[in-house]
């Protein structure tokens, strides 16, 4: 169970980190997915894969299509989880 923004966060971290190469210092609230981590179409479907299996649930894609920055990944996941 997800406790709380900070572990979805860290989780979101480490999938960037990890299945993107994007180096940690990139990885702030309001970097944008697409200009700042360089992330495209394709890597954003992967994560939101891997998000699905973190979460343990099923992402509606019209909700993450408002989804610009990594804040907006984490309380998209926080409220998906918590709801």
């Amino acid at each position: 169970m997800i406790t709380s923004k900070a572990d979805v966060l860290q989780t979101l971290a480490g999938y960037l980190r990890d299945s993107f190469e994007v180096p940690d210092s990139k990885i702030r609230l309001e970097a944008s997915l697409f200009e700042d981590l360089d992330l495209d179409s394709i890597d954003a479907v992967d994560l939101v894969v891997q998000l699905q299996e973190y979460a343990g649930r099923k992402i509606p894609v019209a909700e993450f299509k408002t989804v610009r920055t990594v804040g907006d990944v984490v309380d998209q996941v926080y409220a998906l989880v918590n709801a």
